[in-house]
């Protein structure tokens, strides 16, 4: 298959002007950079459940200390799109390969600074200032990085096959989540808790600016390419005015961030706010607990895998609109899984990253042909950012704040929302007639 359109010119001696793109080194690349993304994402996400309410709020009980932590942590999730808007008048200036760079090195630079932060005990609340302001950039950088590699895998994939290449930057979610819970399960392991609060939650922190390093000299090699850039360049996947893109498909921007609601609802709710609710009202280990939680992981990724089987046999939309459903009924049984004790909350994590993966697999660009080929690139980038900021950004935070206050039928009627969001957003997509 090739990545570069028929209508690609070709010299007087019969070969191509430009070279053929692999299909299997693009998915490598949205593989890879997808991964390091989620790594940073993960690591800071657990540490605000297990670490952060110790070391930059101690002077508030561990249960607002936790909902402190986790509205830091949504800070990201609100910066994310102003990134988008960013480093797209950085590509349109100077290029896709200087916005990826400057987007990575930032990435990595807040993500080590975040590693050398003092404590509130040195610093006080200029430590916690600091921690807030890195975590911004981090959400300014995440947003910044968005390549179009799924954009172009999606526009070539044969049109029986879409729902397979949709899902293959979806892998880079438990990708990451696993490196980053197996570090801290094996720090939580290894430490006592002076240590681990002195030190060692520093470690992963370190190793995520170290994987960063790595997948932007992976992504880059694919980015600077000529293939690349010709390809982008014939499937006119290049960056529009936002204004422009919001007059023109502003409801679709909408219809795509809530058709992805019910994934991103279920996101945090199976892997960060279950950490904060067990160290908070268990009695069970935390390593115990991160390792079901890695052995979900494992199960979301061969549930993406077998999204992308299921996709293409009854259509994408159709798939999301499913397993909306079953996430709507799995809210239901969520709360008494929740609170029936280790193995209740280990059957809560195991179904629900099995939903997740068949879900999420199919949450990017679900409906995003109705972009067309010009609003595309920004478009998806920007649904995408929309998608985390309504679904998932302060999922920790409600959840644990209502599940607190008023029990945990809460968290059945937080995942109820997500579901409802999806399906209602994939019914004005179907009676509109829009592509999906």
């Amino acid at each position: 298959m090739s990545f570069v359109p028929a209508t690609a010119s070709t010299h007087d001696h019969g070969t191509k002007a430009h070279a053929e793109v692999a299909p299997g080194e693009i998915a490598v690349g949205v593989v890879v950079g997808r991964a390091s993304e989620y790594f940073d994402f993960f690591v800071f996400g657990i540490a605000s459940a297990l670490i952060f309410p110790a070391v930059f709020f101690p002077f508030l009980d561990r249960l607002h200390g936790t909902l402190y932590s986790f509205a830091v942590f949504a800070l990201a999730f609100v910066a994310r799109p102003l990134g988008t808007v960013l480093f797209m008048s950085i590509q349109t200036r100077w290029g896709r390969g200087i916005k990826l760079t400057v987007a990575l090195f930032l990435l990595g630079t807040a993500t080590a600074g975040i590693a050398f932060l003092p404590g509130y005990a040195k610093w006080g609340w200029v430590s916690i200032a600091l921690l807030g302001f890195l975590r911004v950039l981090q959400g300014i950088a995440l947003g910044g990085s968005w390549d179009g590699l799924p954009s172009l895998l999606a526009l070539n994939a044969p049109k029986s096959r879409r729902g397979w290449y949709a899902m293959l930057g979806q892998l880079g979610a438990p990708l990451g989540f696993i490196v980053a819970a197996g570090v801290f399960a094996f720090l939580y392991a290894s430490l006592n808790e002076a240590d681990l609060l002195s030190w060692g939650w520093r470690y992963p922190f370190f190793v995520a600016f170290a994987i960063n390093v790595v997948a932007l000299f992976a992504r880059l090699r694919i980015v600077v390419a000529d293939e690349y850039q010709h390809s982008m360049g014939q499937l006119d996947l290049e960056p529009t005015p936002i204004r422009e893109l919001f007059s023109a498909k502003g409801q679709h921007v909408v219809i795509g961030a809530f058709a992805a609601l019910a994934s991103y609802a279920l996101f945090h709710i199976v892997t960060i706010f279950p950490l904060s609710w067990i160290l908070l009202y268990s009695q069970q280990s935390v390593v115990g607990f991160l390792l079901v939680q890695i052995v979900g992981a494992f199960i979301a990724a061969g549930a993406i895998v077998a999204s992308g089987l299921i996709a293409d046999r009854v259509g994408r939309a159709r798939t999301l609109g499913g397993l909306a459903v079953l996430i709507a009924m799995f809210s239901g049984f969520a709360p008494t899984l929740m609170g029936g004790g280790p193995a209740g909350q280990a059957a809560f994590i195991l179904i629900g990253f099995a939903l997740l993966g068949l879900s999420y697999g199919q949450a990017a660009g679900a409906v995003t042909a109705n972009f067309g080929r010009r609003y595309r690139y920004t478009g998806a980038a920007l649904t995408s950012d929309l998608a985390w900021l309504i679904g998932a950004a302060f999922a920790p935070l409600v959840a644990l704040g209502l599940c607190s206050q008023f029990g945990l039928e809460w968290l059945g009627a937080y995942l109820l929302s997500g579901a409802v969001g999806t399906m209602a957003a994939l019914g004005i997509n179907r009676m509109r007639n829009y592509k999906s």
